[in-house]
């Protein structure tokens, strides 16, 4: 039996998706929200709002107690995390269970198993999942550090166990950087995380960033729904994503999503989540880590096998079992640009302010999940992400030409964004050749700012 209501434990464009699927599976929802998203759309179109504090996320949208007092005076049977924030963190899991609510996405115990980077690894290697060569859990010191990286050879990875997002994470190149390095993506991950723990691995030179999706019940079936590209990334910040990726053949593909398959089976995996991997240029494919959450890529996927992940998610929840009797395909190529509230031309410095002009694109093969409007205010105080873009078509070469018109006719004024520059991506000649690996925007902005100073 599906849930009579869900609080969604997040804001913007990702709480209006899940109201939306909500909607469709006949399911009440209760938006919270800081005093900074009054005006937001995902409070305007949820059946009831609860402000849940002040601006400041600590505030608000990560305070626990508060997010479970809005659910239980709402009569709230369970709660969706969406992703960032409180998603992946397995105390607000156990908390929601506690209060005999449905937690929406993994138990906690399979959180913090994916979610201790050196331990998923350990589970993904004893499945048999290829991963990088480095340390076989964290590191004690900085002496075990440099014994690691003489044994598999510099450069290495100094990570962060409990990290993400390129926090707690520092490149290493010789003995002499070790030390330095180690302090200050411990420091770094201390204060991210709560957590100093670290782990090595040996640095890919030019790897591309390759996901694949999974949805799992609570039966042991778990289905994987093919590749997603997100190697053009800044500082680790995904920019734009595709599904299937230019460079994974059918040969391939089905090695990757049969490592992924293991893996998840192997955590025990429950619910919408995602294995990343690292592939080298030969083909070779190395496990990365696990999100135990949805993502924000996930329309691609949405997209080229038509199926609602949302859906699902909310299914597998309320304990109905997933429908594997039709064997699901790929159908042609899809492409997400995230538009954040950002100017690229000032080292991407956020944009906040008032939105005061707007128009979506539209017409055939166009998708876009956005929670601003006209006269939107972007709050300063949270991601700038304020905008998907999802293009799909028969080929890659349609879906871009679709996205490029897309983005010419995004109309968002008032604010900088970062269309511009996607539509310069776009017709850089090395990413529509998909001839690209997870440094080139480092090398696309640096050849932007040469010619900018000739």
């Amino acid at each position: 039996m599906l849930f009579k209501k869900i609080l969604i434990a997040n804001r913007g464009e990702i709480a209006l998706r899940v109201i939306r699927a909500c909607k469709e599976l006949g399911i009440q929802t209760v938006a919270v929200y800081s005093s900074a998203d009054t005006d937001s759309l995902h409070v305007r179109f949820a059946d009831e709002a609860v402000c849940i504090g002040p601006p400041p996320s600590y505030e608000s949208y990560l305070d626990i107690p508060r997010l479970i007092s809005a659910a239980e005076i709402t009569n709230a049977d369970a709660i969706h995390p969406g992703y960032g924030f409180l998603a992946e963190n397995s105390h607000f899991a156990d908390i929601t269970e506690s209060c005999d609510m449905q937690f929406i996405g993994p138990p906690a115990s399979i959180i913090d198993k994916m979610g201790n980077k050196a331990l998923a690894k350990a589970t993904m290697k004893k499945a048999k999942v290829p991963t990088i060569p480095g340390s076989e859990g964290v590191l004690s010191s900085i002496q075990d550090a440099k014994q690691i990286a003489s044994s598999i050879g510099y450069p290495v990875m100094v990570k962060a166990s409990a990290g993400g997002g390129g926090r707690g994470m520092r490149m290493v190149q010789n003995d002499e950087e070790m030390e330095l390095a180690y302090q200050a993506a411990q420091s770094e991950a201390i204060s991210a995380f709560g957590n100093g723990a670290l782990y090595l691995e040996k640095f890919m030179e030019k790897p591309r960033h390759i996901e694949v999706q999974i949805l799992g019940d609570n039966y042991g079936n778990i289905i994987t729904l093919g590749e997603r590209e997100c190697s053009i990334q800044r500082k680790h910040q995904k920019l734009i994503e595709e599904s299937p990726s230019p460079a994974v053949n059918d040969g391939l593909r089905k090695k990757i999503v049969a490592a992924a398959l293991k893996g998840a089976k192997a955590a025990g995996y429950r619910s919408a989540g995602t294995i990343e991997f690292l592939l080298n240029q030969d083909g070779k494919f190395y496990f990365m880590e696990m999100n135990t959450r949805i993502q924000v890529e996930h329309p691609v996927t949405e997209t080229v096998y038509c199926l609602d992940l949302i859906k699902n998610q909310i299914r597998i929840a309320a304990g109905e079992k997933l429908d594997i009797s039709n064997k699901l395909r790929m159908r042609g190529h899809a492409i997400e640009c995230r538009i954040n509230a950002e100017d690229p031309d000032r080292n991407f410095a956020p944009s906040p302010g008032t939105i005061t002009d707007f128009h979506l694109p539209g017409g055939f093969g166009i998708r876009v999940d956005t929670h601003a409007y006209a006269q939107y205010v972007i709050p300063p105080y949270y991601d700038s992400l304020i905008a998907k873009v999802i293009t799909h078509g028969k080929t890659r070469q349609e879906s871009l030409v679709r996205m490029e018109r897309a983005l010419e006719e995004f109309v968002i004024e008032g604010i900088k964004t970062t269309i511009p520059l996607h539509l310069r991506i776009l017709k850089n000649e090395r990413f529509q050749n998909g001839d690209f690996d997870i440094n080139f925007m480092d090398s696309f902005l640096n050849n932007e700012m040469d010619q900018t100073e000739d």
